[in-house]
Order: C-alpha cells, then structure tokens, then sequence
C-alpha cells in the first residue's frame, strides 16, 4: 500500500504556466492559499511594489519557492551557449539580475534551460561554453542562498535546446558539480516524449543529478494539432503523450531511484498551461486530479 501522497514527495506548481495571464500577486495567492501544493515556481515580476508583494505573501505561505528564468531566457533570445563571447556575457549578466530578483521573491533554487543546438560540428565548444557559463551562474547564486538547476528540453521539435539528451545533461552536471555540489537537473515528463526518452531511460540516467522534477503533458505524434511541441496542455488532452498510465509510470521510476518515497519531501510540480477557452482553475484540477489517481494505482 501506497504512503500517503504528500508524505512521499512535496507537490509544487510552475504558476506562469498555469496563470499565464496573472495578474501575478492575486494568482500567486490562490496558489498559497491551497494546502494542496508545498512548493510554486515563479518567474520575473517587473514591478518592484507588486514584487515586494509578492515576497511577503511568500514568507508567509510556508511554500518552497523557485524562480524559473526559462521565460526570460526564450522571451529574450538569451543563449549561455553561445559561442559568440559577447552573446554569452550579455546572457550570464541578464541571468545574474533575475538572481538577484529571485533572491528578493525568497526563492530557493534558480531554474535555467541551455541554448540552441549548434550542431554536431560545434557541439563540444558549446558544452564547454555552457558549463563555464553554469559554473558563473552558481558563483553569483551561492551567496545569495540560491542553488541552479537545468531544465533538460528537446533538441529536435521545439526548443531545439543544447541540452538536450538527459545523458549529456548528466555529464555537464558532473562538472559543474565538481565546483558546485548543489548545481542539479530538472526533468520533466512533458519533455520525455520529445525527447524520445522513456521515463525508465531518462530518469534512470539522471538518478544521481536529479533535484527537481515536472509532470505535464505534450503534443507529438500530430504535427498539424493546434497543440503540437512543448506547449504543456492538460493531461488526457485529444492527441496528447501523457495521462494517468505515463504519470503511473514516471512515479514507479522516481520512487524506484529514491527520489520519491515515505518521508521524501523532494518536489514533483505541475507544469501545465490552460489552452484558448480552458480555465485555469480547471486545468489545475486536472492535473490535481490525474496525480491522485496515478499515486493510487501505483
């Protein structure tokens, strides 16, 4: 028999995901306000008033908090893998502000994603860019109480990221951890698919780096669906990869590898998004929902 859910892992949510739309302080607070999540990721909030808002409601939630720079990264065409010296400078130097964001919002850990894929040809010098570049990142975030972590995404369908293969994350892991022991990876359900990487290959893989995990759902095998690539619709979405047998399924692999189990407090979250004329709340729902039932036929 099962332990009880929440005894076994710590269930978060990425909130710009799942309330693109904010406003940031009232869609925060419905978050923090559900005893159902322990743990939100947030990203950049502009404003310094509503930001200072923000970080009080934080302190007193009792939530885990992390700060997710994938949009900042993507919405500015940012690469830490650039191979161009100026582009990645200029990348590192916006990345260490939102730190300093991240630090004022009480976030614990600092969530990045690599590059584009340059290709084969110059592949070695950009993953030698990326973990100078990582290795920058932890040196300006250790002092400010925040660990980085890297997002694995696909190299092939959308993000067409450097990193890319979950067994290539692993060995930028280990060098960057070489100087940085708390430096880790996320993976993320979504991904997998795209990544044609089963759970068992992937997670296996990543055992011993993995310090933060996702669950949400993809498009893949329809390339004219409206929702095709890494767009995180509603689990059981018409065309979808993952529901209630894939979660069954990745949950079987983290409790097998340790990373959830009786008394593990390691943070599973959610990262779906509402799709044109869904609701938020019933996307949440969804997920909440699809977690439960995975959990019980586990």
């Amino acid at each position: 028999m099962n332990s009880p859910l929440h005894s076994a892992m710590k269930i978060g949510i990425v909130h710009f995901m799942a309330y693109p739309n904010g406003p940031a302080l009232e869609t925060i607070s419905k978050i923090a306000e559900d005893p159902f999540f322990g743990a939100i990721e947030i990203t950049s909030i502009p404003d310094p008033a509503v930001r200072a808002e923000v970080a009080k409601l934080l302190a007193a939630s009792h939530l885990v908090v992390g700060f997710g720079a994938q949009p900042i990264e993507l919405g500015n065409k940012l690469d830490i893998n650039s191979l161009d010296a100026a582009k990645r400078q200029a990348s590192i130097e916006r990345l260490k502000a939102a730190i300093d964001e991240a630090a004022e919002l009480g976030a614990q850990r600092f969530a990045v994603l690599s590059g584009p894929y340059p290709g084969e040809q110059h592949e070695a010098e950009a993953v030698k860019a990326l973990i100078d570049s990582l290795n920058q990142l932890c040196s300006y975030a250790a002092p400010k109480g925040l660990s980085v972590v890297i997002e694995t995404f696909d190299r092939t369908i959308d993000k067409k990221s450097l990193i890319g293969p979950n067994a290539l994350a692993v060995q930028v892991s280990a060098a960057v951890r070489r100087e940085h022991p708390t430096f880790g990876l996320m993976l993320d359900l979504s991904h997998l698919p795209l990544q044609f990487e089963t759970s068992e290959q992937a997670l296996t893989l990543a055992k011993d780096h993995l310090v933060h995990a996702h669950i949400g759902n993809c498009v893949l095998n329809e390339q004219g669906h409206p929702l095709y690539g890494d767009l995180h619709p509603r689990f059981g979405v018409p065309g979808g990869e993952n529901d209630v047998p894939e979660l069954v399924e990745y949950l079987r692999v983290l409790r097998e590898i340790g990373y959830i189990g009786d008394g593990k407090q390691n943070v599973v979250a959610f990262e779906v998004k509402p799709q044109a004329g869904e609701s938020s709340a019933i996307v949440v729902a969804n997920a909440k929902r699809t977690l439960i039932e995975a959990w019980a036929r586990l």
